[in-house]
This record gives C-alpha cells, structure tokens and sequence, in this order.
C-alpha cells in the first residue's frame, strides 16, 4: 500500500504590519484568503496578493502559502 497526499484547498495568509506596541515592538496583523484551489500557481498568487496588498493602508509584511490535503491509502 502507498499513501498518497489528494490536495484538498489552500490558504494564504498575509501578515500587515499595523505599527508598534509601547515597547517599540512590531505589531501585525493577519488576514486569511480561504478555498484557494491546490494548482493555483504561486507567481499568480503572489501577482494577485500584490494588487491587493495595494488596497490596504498597512504594508505587507508576508505571505504564507498554507497546503492541505487528505492521506489516502492506496493499493497498487
């Protein structure tokens, strides 16, 4: 038996930099796109999370590209 990993959705996670605490500490801020689809290219991700990182008052700290899927047994 071999298990195979069957991509379910992506999530992508932008981190904004929303200022500092008292400390002088950096702030942040995440918003999360969910149903991305699995073959969704990471350069087109990365074009459409620009555009709307543009959209935004606070800058961009990072993006984080989150996989999932379902291990399945499979006989061969």
């Amino acid at each position: 038996m071999a298990v195979v990993n069957i991509p379910a959705e992506a999530v992508l996670r932008l981190r904004f930099n929303v200022g500092t605490d008292g400390q002088g500490n950096p702030e942040f801020s995440n918003k999360n796109l969910y149903h991305i689809k699995p073959a969704a290219l990471d350069p087109d991700l990365h074009e459409v999370v620009a555009a709307l990182a543009g959209l935004v008052q606070d800058p961009l700290d990072s993006v984080t590209r989150i996989d999932t899927g379902e291990l399945v047994n499979q006989v061969v």
